[in-house]
């Protein structure tokens, strides 16, 4: 119970204490469990911050004996160092994230006793600003065919989807993407068609280009993991596999996958994709998923959220990225949500030690433009995200929505001081794109690979 303005506000469960902490977001609305006022948004943060960790341990937003999520994340807790901090309060969690003289070693120390339902918690407790600072001292690499997260370094998904996934236009957007300076995270396709013989064709495609001009990256299409386990099986070359996650063993159950699937499809990642590795998946999330597919079980979106992340590390992936505005108004409305949203994703990730980008985006029937966008790109680059996803001109025809293009990286990069990883910055030298960290005037011709 808390009190606020005279007025005592109860709260019957932990799993209602953390949906009504929650920042404002249509889909915790739509789903009935949002604060009826800022009063008892209040009152809930401050009862919230008394809460202890051990508290938060042993209440899991779903039974541990229900829910195959919640048994990946409680499992994979390291016992003494969850001992150690397991009085903290929420609010003692927040002051050593944000106090300035905590370090990245020592958010390393304590990160393996923590559970993604404490995460969560201490992300409502903390402002924007705090979410940026917070997530600025972390620092999460991996490794693929590159590696991605250093210090100095800021990387980009090249994202040349095409609605009739013609290879020829693929390969025409991957050109352009490149002499942008975009990719060094991932070339990305999102297929139209979901078979093993397109993804096969996606993968190839971009796996002889990729060799043809020695690009230093890594290639991976986005279809479902059944299809890609079966297209490698026939020997595709994948550098990596890609599924979305929610976080309950409903919302995945929506997305066809278990923890049984992915396990099988980990292992087969490890024998037979075609990167050096250790980092072999690509996952995507997003605030709103288990909502759509109604499978949230009463808990909140931002708990929810960092509970996809808390699976996600089962797999040590080398990419994970939200894809914040996504999914639609009906769970994250308008521009301010986004923006909260996506700081809220990234601290989230790292704070559980995944590698995080963002696919900082909109669809068009939000009340969002590309300003909103560029606004969580700018404060999401001195966050410290590893990566952004970007599109031809912020349009991608085949998904029909906006997000950053390709040019946007350069911006990013002057603005923040960054540049691309070391072996990919040196091939756009060598290209001519490239120069003392900046791009030159041959930058944005695609016919650099005539």
């Amino acid at each position: 119970m808390a009190t606020t303005s005279h007025v005592d506000h109860e709260f019957d469960s932990l799993r209602t204490l953390l949906a009504t902490a929650n920042e404002r977001k249509t889909g915790d609305e739509l789903a009935g469990i949002a604060a009826e006022s800022d009063a008892e948004r209040v009152a809930a943060k401050k009862a919230l911050s008394r809460v202890t960790l051990r508290e938060l341990r042993e209440n899991p937003v779903v039974p541990y004996e229900d829910d195959e999520v919640t048994r990946v994340i409680q499992d994979a807790v390291r016992e003494p160092v969850y001992e150690r901090i397991a009085e903290w309060t929420v609010a003692d969690l927040r002051e050593f994230l944000v106090d300035s003289s905590t370090t990245d070693r020592e958010i390393r120390a304590i990160r393996e006793g923590l559970t993604s339902e404490m995460i969560a918690a201490v992300t409502k407790l903390m402002s924007n600003m705090d979410l940026a600072l917070a997530s600025s001292r972390m620092t999460i690499t991996a490794r693929c065919n590159t590696t991605i997260g250093e210090p100095g370094t800021l990387s980009f998904r090249l994202q040349p989807n095409d609605p009739a996934d013609d290879v020829e236009n693929i390969l025409d957007s991957t050109r352009e993407g490149l002499s942008y300076g975009a990719g060094d995270a991932v070339i990305g396709i999102n297929p139209v068609v979901d078979s093993p013989e397109n993804t096969a064709s996606i993968l190839e495609t971009t796996h002889e280009f990729i060799e043809e001009w020695g690009v230093p990256t890594q290639n991976c299409c986005l279809s479902h993991v059944t299809t890609q386990m079966e297209a490698v099986r026939d020997g595709a070359p994948a550098d990596m596999l890609f599924q979305s996650l929610a976080g309950t063993e409903a919302g995945n159950d929506e997305f066809g996958i278990d923890v049984s699937l992915l396990d099988e499809a980990d292992e087969l990642a490890r024998r037979r994709c075609s990167s050096s590795g250790p980092n072999v998946w690509y996952f995507e999330t997003g605030q709103g998923a288990e909502l759509s597919g109604d499978a949230h079980e009463g808990i909140d979106q931002v708990t929810l959220e960092s509970r996809c992340y808390g699976l996600a590390k089962r797999y040590d992936p080398f990419l994970l990225n939200t894809v914040v505005g996504f999914i639609g108004p009906e769970y994250l409305y308008d521009g301010r949500q986004v923006i909260r949203a996506g700081l809220e994703d990234v601290f989230m990730g790292k704070l559980h030690g995944i590698p995080m980008g963002i696919d900082a985006c909109y669809t068009n029937h939000m009340e969002a433009d590309q300003n909103d966008i560029e606004t969580l790109a700018i404060t999401l680059a001195a966050a410290g995200s590893n990566y952004f996803i970007t599109v031809p001109m912020g349009d991608d025809v085949m998904l029909n929505y906006q997000s950053n293009s390709y040019h946007d990286a350069a911006t990013l990069w002057e603005l923040f001081d960054l540049e691309p990883i070391e072996p990919f910055g040196e091939w756009l030298a060598e290209m001519g794109i490239m120069e003392n960290g900046r791009l030159t005037e041959r930058a944005g011709d695609p016919t650099v690979f005539a």
